[in-house]
């Protein structure tokens, strides 16, 4: 397996990120201004690289204050899936929420994505809702599951 490296997602991995949003979301995929006002507004973005810095996956955290987060994506390219990317990217958000003092991270997964939420589940998300026709065109439901941190005694 290749080197991945987690760093920092920056305007110029845009670039990169859109071709991996229009081949596993179509119609339902983020725009570059979807990213840049998510960058602008100073949400939690990481990306995955190779050692040539060319983009596996990336993923985003927004924080809703007081302490509460919400995981915006993760993405992994196709061709780099099923190699522990998406559950480093994971793994990353749910540690920046526990710097944070985050007690609740919640997301929102398509209905029909198995995978994804089986994934989710073994972090401790579990499914509290439906939206239904939330991705749109395609009218698919999606399924808002979270995960509540037990509070840790001081000392």
């Amino acid at each position: 397996m290749t080197e991945v490296r987690l760093d920092r997602f920056r305007w110029w991995h845009i670039e990169q990120v859109l071709p991996i949003e229009a081949d596993l979301f179509g119609a339902e995929q983020w725009s570059a201004a979807m990213f840049w006002n998510e960058l602008a507004n100073g949400h939690h973005y990481r990306v995955a690289t190779d050692e040539r810095g060319g983009v596996l996956g990336y993923a985003g955290l927004a924080v809703a204050p007081p302490d509460e987060a919400w995981v915006q994506n993760i993405a992994v390219r196709r061709e780099a899936q099923r190699r522990g990317i998406g559950r480093l990217l994971l793994e990353e958000l749910l540690a920046e929420a526990g710097r944070r003092g985050l007690r609740s991270v919640l997301l929102e997964v398509a209905a029909d994505n198995a995978p994804a939420q089986r994934l989710y589940a073994t972090y401790g998300f579990e499914p509290i809702g439906v939206r239904r026709g939330y991705y749109q065109p395609s009218n698919t439901d999606a399924l808002v599951m979270q995960r509540i941190e037990e509070a840790r005694p001081h000392g």
